[in-house]
């Protein structure tokens, strides 16, 4: 399968992009997808400057490496979020501005859609990121939860980014959520309440991660097989279930990395998602973007990790078969 492999640079924007550009064609990439921090891809330099997306091009194109879609994670987090003190840590100060909650919303709206008319002048199809979600603290309904409260979070939802995806339109650009827990889609059925609200407009569609689904229990290839026209990109992250009678899936508080958690992250291949399954069920939908190693494993070494999960990826990036294997027996 001619699929593309490509590191998520989100995991590594401690490194300047000249020298995490190296790192990637030495572990063996086709390309990268750049988080849109750091100095991976700026995007108010990119609205700023005429020459910013033509250079930024050219610099991937001397290095060998491909790019086929841009990554807003942290500042779409702030579009539907209510807005507090941790958001600070995550967002550029031009968009944190005073802190004030509707302010942040706001800029953040409005970085969203520079963020698509930067794509199209640098090239890419796909944006993927986060939604933010008011109505992600109301997961436990207790007190109880009217149903009024979650039809006003998709409402909101809607409203914010309705406008944002016009801009995606008018752009010829995708906007791809990662299915997250903290987004307004965290599993299949929020993810079809999330495409209901929007009118299930093709502007917005999914990142598949099946990272965040393995651990709730939810399977990835039904994720697939439910939304086969909305997978415009692909994460490729693995996570394990470590449970043992102390720690739930909710993880007591305690952070990634600690061998208390009920389940953590993983290299590619060391946790318990079938990627052989996935690899069939992308396939079956003829999806032929891009498969991106968002690699986050806090028990390995960074670089030999990367390094490994690219071959991984390689392995599992098969071809379907152009033949029915028991052809031969057909009649004349």
């Amino acid at each position: 399968m001619a699929r593309p492999v490509t590191l998520f640079t989100g995991q590594w924007a401690d490194l300047p992009i000249a020298e995490l550009a190296t790192k990637v064609k030495d572990f063996g990439y086709d390309g990268v997808e750049l988080a849109c921090w750091g100095d991976h891809f700026e995007v108010d330099r990119a609205i700023k400057e005429d020459d910013y997306c033509d250079k930024h091009r050219s610099f991937l194109k001397e290095n060998g490496l491909q790019c086929h879609a841009i990554s807003t994670h942290l500042v779409g987090q702030a579009v539907c979020d209510t807005i507090d003190e941790r958001h600070k840590s995550i967002l550029p100060d031009y968009i944190w501005g005073d802190g004030d909650p509707a302010a942040v919303n706001e800029r953040a709206a409005e970085e969203l859609k520079n963020t698509a008319r930067v794509a199209k002048k640098f090239g890419v199809k796909v944006v993927n990121g986060f939604t933010g979600s008011s109505i992600w603290p109301l997961l436990y309904s207790f007190p109880p939860v009217p149903q009024s409260m979650i039809d006003d979070g998709f409402k909101q939802f809607a409203d914010r980014w309705n406008p944002i995806l016009d801009v995606f339109d008018e752009c010829g650009v995708r906007f791809a959520l990662e299915v997250h827990p903290t987004e307004i889609a965290f599993d299949i059925y929020s993810a079809e309440m999330a495409l209901e609200a929007l009118g299930h407009r093709e502007a917005f569609g999914f990142n598949f991660d099946p990272s965040h689904l393995i651990w709730q229990d939810v399977d990835p290839v039904e994720f697939i097989r439910a939304f086969p026209d909305r997978i415009y990109h692909v994460h490729v992250k693995d996570a394990a279930k470590q449970l043992n009678g102390k720690s739930g899936i909710l993880c007591s508080h305690i952070n990634f990395g600690d061998p208390r958690r009920g389940w953590d992250f993983r290299s590619p291949g060391r946790g318990h998602v079938n990627f052989e399954e996935i690899t069939r069920a992308l396939n079956a939908i003829g999806y032929g973007g891009p498969l991106s190693i968002e690699w986050e494993d806090c028990g390995m070494d960074r670089e030999f990790g990367a390094r490994e999960a690219c071959d991984f990826t390689r392995k599992m990036n098969f071809s379907p078969s152009d033949v029915q294997f028991d052809a031969a027996f057909d009649e004349a």
